[in-house]
């Protein structure tokens, strides 16, 4: 009697063949997803190489299946790895935080000191008188790297708690005043104690 190979046993067809298309499906989702982002964000150099990691594992995962048309669970776990890394990709580029975003900020109170502290931690901003639906407003622009956003917004909430703020993405930004992203920062600081 023949024993089966460890290819060829229960344990690999059921268990080890659905967890690698699971993990596979993650792996380019995911990396679709930071490709989406980096094509929406301009960078033209990433996003190609991205593709042909995503392409690539896509290949071996499908490649399973086709092998396979007749397992049910190979389709349950591509579509798991599926939803999955949609999921994982979603905080993976939210953990990153890669570009730059604009905060419109509308405020029927007094912004100077709202105002003030942004241009005192280096931000440029723009500020504009305007009518709103119920009288006069200022508005206040600031253009600021996506992993500024999280610092900024309590910020408007104590100096301006009523204020409308929105936040959107900017595709490209030249000649402004920003302050130096925390990341670099922070590089900076760890190869000066090296």
């Amino acid at each position: 009697m023949e024993v089966p190979s460890f290819f060829e046993s229960g344990f690999f067809i059921w268990v080890v063949i659905p967890l690698l298309i699971f993990f596979a499906r993650i792996i380019d989702v995911s990396i679709g997803t930071m490709r989406i982002v980096y094509i929406a964000r301009g960078f033209k150099f990433l996003a190609p190489i991205f593709g042909f990691v995503e392409i690539l594992v896509w290949l071996l995962a499908i490649g399973q299946i086709m092998r396979n048309l007749t397992n049910p669970l190979y389709y349950v776990a591509y579509a798991a790895g599926f939803a999955t890394g949609n999921l994982l990709g979603m905080y993976i580029e939210e953990w990153l935080a890669v570009g730059r975003v604009i905060i419109r900020i509308i405020t029927q109170r007094d912004s100077s000191k709202l105002v003030q502290f942004l241009r005192s931690s280096g931000y440029g901003v723009t500020t504009v008188d305007a009518e709103g639906a119920t009288g006069s407003v200022k508005l206040i622009f600031t253009v600021v790297d996506r992993e500024s956003v999280e610092s900024i917004i309590p910020v408007i909430h104590k100096y301006n708690p009523r204020a409308f703020y929105s936040v959107e993405d900017v595709r490209l930004a030249r000649e402004g005043i920003f302050p130096p992203s925390r990341r670099l920062t922070d590089l900076l600081r760890l190869r000066k104690k090296e």
